[in-house]
């Protein structure tokens, strides 16, 4: 892979912008490359005296190997480069502080010396902004360690809180003579950060030394760490307290808690906290320490081109002034890695180093061949199913028999909910491979346990299997007539659906380790935090799984069906009196607007936390669906169509769709500014073809009148059942929120 893709790929997206360009300045190289090209001649003739120099060269210093004569012998001012030198450079000085660096081109009177002249100024542009980010992040970090000094300060003085409630600030350093082991929290200041690296002081001597003499080891303790006084826990606010609905009660009956228990739930909360805290700070100073390595690989590489093209011997001289630089001699965040390691090793790894850089350095997760192997098998026997179903279709003529109608209606909504699921699967294995692709990383955005968030091809086997068994059931259930003795379908036949239910159920809440146990989890937690979005605190999980079903509506009639049909209907016959039911009419209502009311409740709760209008306008929004979809319904179920519903359902459906595109295409995905670097879109991209994003723009628009024509229960497809066209736009919306997710 050549050097300016492996770079790109190595890049991190949130400070994409931050790295040098290297394919502008190798467009400049270009550039001077082909005006060398023109003059050949001295071209060639510069070539061949070097080609021959540096043949003699070879061949004198494979003479040098054998006579004993190398370079360590020689003088040092023999070794001194006798050539030209072709830049100066030198950094201006702002106040007594070293500023910018400027690069003088002494070869600009030759021929074509401009185009050189350009590529200096531009390379000088480039490293004075990698500069001056990197030493930006180099002072955000060394606050942050800061804060997490006096948050470990505040831990200690918590736990020895908690072990020893009656002791006294005065009695901390008889505890720590007593082998006392602090530990930290995750517990946030109320006071503001004053900066700088006063802070840190404990941190730097919380190392973990390797000496036999655990006498110096005591003794070092005594000498530079001291525990924090209990004083500090008047002066910090412990947020450990879980979010819970009768948690988010009590805060609304009474603002604050008077009284501080200190208990070991909050000890225990507080120590998860901040070793999540440590986990992501180690995280951010790798990434910083990258970003400082890559630059300057990046900066040696475009030199050494530079001088490949010219011929000169420019690139010595320039980076020896990057590795004098901030950038190439600055071991800030080198020693602050060797402090945050052997802290957290010393009080959260119990001392044993494999264990705590395991939890630091998490190791990238083998790709199993079991699992390539078994999803592709499974793809194969679904794709084989299929092919089986549809030359069974056609073979026994089964559209044109007279069961077709009762099939439509009472069992193909049945299977379709399996359909909705794994369509939906698919969509987001798409999700995940595209976000790992453009190295977005959705773990860390979700907030995932590490090491446990599914990849794509997992995903692909989870739903490669459950499309298995759906279309396995689907091609065991296709008989259209009834036994003309009996007067009923084969018993075992017609439970075939509810037997898949029961087993997605029953895998979906297995408490066994098993099948993904940790995401299960997971998803079943952020399910409850939707059911119950009023009372939780909103994150980001919550609100994304919420959006996702609100393309599930189909989905959530679908259960409603299992349960008229399965609980009241005549399944043995095929037959059901769900539509003519009162109650099941407002129910498929209820059903439908769930999702959209979960999601206006939890704008609502962040309008009321964040004081952001923006919320407020996000729920309006999807109050707006709620409208839309009621009565879409109200029309679609009554038997004598009326134009005022139907211009109610029109009207609605209308503003529904209009604002909730213009929601997804301006607002959450950023696009159509006017004022941004690419026409119409917006700054940062993360995928760098820009015709992908009209391409989606367009995509959505149209799958929204999809939605919308849906509402207005307009049929265009004549050759399709009525439930059908319903699976059809229930699928689209499903691949709409797909691309909704990734350009989110």
């Amino acid at each position: 892979m050549k050097f300016g893709k492996e770079f790109a790929a190595q890049m991190v997206q949130e400070w994409q912008e931050a790295y040098m360009h290297y394919s502008k300045l190798k467009s400049i190289l270009k550039d001077i490359l082909r005006f060398k090209q023109k003059n050949k001649e001295p071209l060639t003739m510069a070539t061949t005296t070097t080609t021959t120099k540096g043949a003699l060269n070879r061949r004198a210093s494979l003479y040098r190997a054998f006579s004993g004569l190398t370079n360590r012998y020689k003088p040092v001012s023999a070794m001194k480069n006798n050539e030209d030198e072709v830049i100066l450079v030198s950094a201006v000085q702002e106040g007594g502080v070293e500023g910018d660096y400027q690069t003088m081109f002494l070869m600009s009177g030759e021929e074509g010396g401009e185009f050189e002249l350009l590529f200096f100024r531009r390379l000088d542009d480039e490293f004075n902004k990698v500069l001056r980010f990197y030493k930006k992040k180099v002072e955000e970090v060394m606050l942050e360690a800061d804060e997490l000094s006096k948050q470990m300060n505040a831990l200690t003085a918590l736990r020895i809180k908690v072990d020893n409630p009656v002791v006294k600030g005065t009695d901390m350093v008889n505890l720590a003579d007593k082998g006392f082991s602090s530990n930290s929290s995750s517990l946030s200041h109320s006071h503001p950060i004053n900066g700088g690296k006063q802070g840190w002081t404990h941190m730097d001597v919380i190392q973990e030394t390797e000496m036999s003499n655990e006498e110096e080891m005591k003794e070092i303790d005594d000498r530079h760490f001291r525990p924090a006084p209990l004083d500090v826990l008047d002066h910090v606010k412990i947020n450990v307290e879980l979010e819970t609905p009768i948690a988010t009660l009590r805060s609304v009956i009474k603002s604050s808690k008077s009284d501080l228990s200190f208990s070991k739930q909050e000890l225990r909360t507080a120590e998860e906290k901040i070793t999540q805290a440590f986990v992501e700070f180690y995280r951010k100073l790798r990434l910083l320490k990258s970003y400082c390595f890559l630059n300057q690989l990046a900066f040696s590489k475009i030199m050494k081109k530079y001088d490949k093209i010219t011929l000169r011997n420019a690139s010595k001289t320039y980076l020896q002034m990057v590795d004098k630089s901030y950038l190439g001699s600055s071991d800030e965040v080198t020693k602050l890695m060797g402090r945050v390691e052997d802290t957290y090793v010393k009080h959260f790894a119990n001392g044993n180093r494999r264990k705590g850089l395991k939890t630091l350095r998490p190791q990238a997760k083998k790709e199993r061949h079991r699992i390539t192997f078994l999803y592709g098998f499974f793809s194969g026997c679904s794709i084989a199913l299929i092919v089986a179903i549809i030359v069974s279709i056609h073979a026994r003529n089964l559209l044109k028999s007279q069961g077709r109608d009762q099939y439509m209606v009472n069992i193909f909504p049945l299977y379709s909910l399996f359909g909705y699921i794994v369509l939906h699967m698919l969509m987001y294995a798409g999700n995940v491979f595209f976000w790992k692709r453009y190295r977005v990383n959705f773990s860390f955005i979700f907030g995932f346990k590490q090491g446990t968030e599914l990849g794509y091809r997992e995903v692909l086997l989870l739903s490669s299997g459950l499309s298995l068994l759906a279309l396995a059931g689907v091609i065991s259930h296709l008989d259209m007539e009834m036994d003309p003795r009996t007067k009923s379908f084969r018993t075992l036949t017609e439970l075939i659906p509810l037997f898949l239910l029961i087993v997605v159920l029953s895998v979906t809440f297995c408490p066994f380790n098993i099948i993904y146990r940790s995401s299960r989890f997971f998803l079943i937690r952020c399910v409850f935090h939707c059911v119950c979005a009023p009372l939780y605190k909103v994150t980001l999980p919550d609100f994304f799984l919420a959006d996702q079903l609100t393309s599930q509506v189909q989905a959530f009639r679908s259960l409603e069906f299992y349960i008229c049909y399965y609980g009241w209907g005549n399944f043995k016959e095929r037959s059901n009196t769900c539509e003519e039911s009162e109650v099941y009419k407002v129910l498929y209502i209820v059903v439908a607007i769930i999702p959209y009311w979960i999601r206006f409740v939890q704008c609502l709760r962040r309008l009321v936390e964040e004081k952001d209008t923006a919320h407020g306008l996000n729920g309006l929004k999807y109050f707006s669906t709620i409208a839309a979809v009621t009565i879409r319904t109200i029309y679609s179920h009554q038997k004598q169509k009326t134009k005022t519903w139907l211009v109610l359902a029109a009207a609605t459906s209308g503003i529904a769709t209009m604002t909730s595109t213009y929601w997804d295409i301006v607002i959450d995905w950023g696009l159509l500014n006017r004022n941004s670097t690419n026409p119409w879109l917006r700054d940062k991209l993360v995928v760098p073809h820009k015709g992908v994003y009209y391409a989606a723009m367009v995509l959505n628009c149209v799958l929204r009148l999809a939605w919308m024509q849906q509402v207005l229960g307009i049929q265009t497809v004549p050759f399709l059942h009525k439930t059908a066209l319903v699976a059809v736009v229930a699928s689209l919306e499903i691949i709409r929120r797909g691309i909704w997710n990734f350009f989110r």
